[in-house]
């Protein structure tokens, strides 16, 4: 299979690269290198893919944005699916500049539709998020067919758009589009303003942690090598329209897991509770039995075993 990969040389986007070389698929990545983090990390994901700007070959690198509709022309015509995980992530920073997360992830998803259209290009995965479903009830496990009306964030907002244009396009084009709802992906070359990133990093420097709230928030973390497992399988399995939760099923609050991250890195750990943000959501539980049924999906690594190979991979890394 030949997969365009949008936001391919991102966290995501470049351990699916290397997932789908490994099984024998071709890979031509879309992104558009917006300066959002120090884009070191971005260059170091395409070397560890082993991309190849230009090339014509099983690992194709090109630099550009998705809302260059003549670009999408150019490539579209010679891959049979793509997997959209370009986007401006982020649900703080959405809340200070809201048109740009429209622009980008709005705009650019159904300008990405509109091309495959033309193409007449049928089958696609979409990332979008847990955060669609906003501040749910305590004990309310998140079930796909749950409303989806009422998100706390710019960022929320324009995932739950897409969507929706995704459906748009299945129901007037025929598109088979799977649309993931990822519960807070961690691991290896993950972006550096996430929420374990910046607290491992702070670990290990022997600083103090600043904790948003009282510790009891609860999140479903999901291990990246999961993620890019399920994206696989929903490329494999088209299921002409549908929504699928990808989580681990079991939420850790957030005082575990920062005491999770000391036994990992074997550190004593300091901690500075704040005030809760804006656009927070107090806890995620994603069910999972949808994933299971539709994609012969389920979880396999565990907190401890991930928060292993992401110390692992920093101290590799970073030399600590």
């Amino acid at each position: 299979m030949r997969v365009l990969i949008t936001g391919g040389a991102g966290f995501i986007g470049s351990h699916l690269v290397d997932h789908l070389r490994a099984r024998g698929d071709e890979v031509v990545v879309l992104d558009s290198f917006v300066p959002t983090y120090d884009l070191r990390r971005k260059e170091e994901n395409v070397r560890a893919s082993g991309l190849s700007e230009g090339a014509v070959g099983p690992a194709r690198l090109v630099r550009g944005d998705l809302r260059d509709r003549a670009l999408l022309d150019r490539l579209l015509p010679h891959v049979d699916a793509v997997v959209h995980l370009a986007a401006l992530a982020g649900v703080r920073d959405s809340l200070d500049d809201p048109a740009a997360y429209v622009d980008v992830n709005i705009v650019g998803t159904q300008t990405l539709l509109d091309a495959m259209h033309a193409a007449g290009l049928r089958r696609l995965v979409f990332a979008s998020s847990s955060s669609v479903y906003g501040a749910r009830p305590d004990g309310d496990t998140f079930t796909e067919d749950d409303p989806a009306d009422r998100p706390v964030s710019p960022y929320a907002a324009t995932k739950r758009a897409g969507e929706l244009l995704c459906h748009a396009a299945h129901a007037a084009w025929g598109l088979d589009v799977s649309c993931l709802r990822f519960f807070t992906v961690y691991g290896p070359r993950q972006r550096p303003a996430m929420a374990i990133a910046r607290f491992t990093s702070l670990v290990l420097a022997g600083e103090t942690l600043p904790l948003f709230g009282d510790g009891s928030s609860l999140r479903d973390y999901t291990f990246v090598g999961d993620a890019v497992r399920g994206i696989a399988c929903a490329l494999d399995r088209p299921q002409g329209f549908a929504v699928i939760n990808l989580g681990c099923g079991s939420p850790i609050r957030l005082d575990d897991l920062v005491a999770a991250i000391g036994r990992a890195a074997d550190r004593r750990v300091r901690v500075e509770h704040l005030p809760e943000q804006p656009g927070d959501v107090p806890r995620t539980h994603a069910d999972i039995s949808r994933a299971g049924a539709l994609l012969d999906w389920r979880p396999q690594v565990a907190l401890d075993e991930g928060l292993a190979a992401y110390l692992a991979w920093v101290r590799a890394r970073d030399g600590v």
